[in-house]
């Protein structure tokens, strides 16, 4: 057993704040005007009709609807085809 005790945290004792990232109004659910539908970091989802994409990767509502997601082919800078998550707000 140790005489002295431990001085100061050990390596990996601490850990940062959750960000609370994530969907936050699901499809068929309504928006306002400014609500926050998607917090992210980098594009998993991107904005459709009637959303707008904050400068930290955030996606929310410019109109009062439904909040609905789809999938939608888009072609990548080789040439491919990949399916991406669009959200939209009727």
């Amino acid at each position: 057993m140790a005489h002295v005790k431990q001085k100061g945290g050990y390596k990996g004792s601490y850990d940062s704040e959750s960000k609370r990232l994530g969907v936050k109004l699901f499809g068929g659910q309504k928006a306002k005007s400014g609500d926050i539908i998607v917090r992210q970091r980098g594009s998993k989802f991107y904005a459709g009709e009637n959303v707008k994409k904050g400068k930290d990767d955030t996606l929310y509502a410019i109109k009062e609807g439904k909040v609905t997601f789809s999938k939608k082919r888009k072609k990548s800078y080789d040439g491919k085809n990949k399916k991406i998550n669009v959200v939209s707000v009727k």
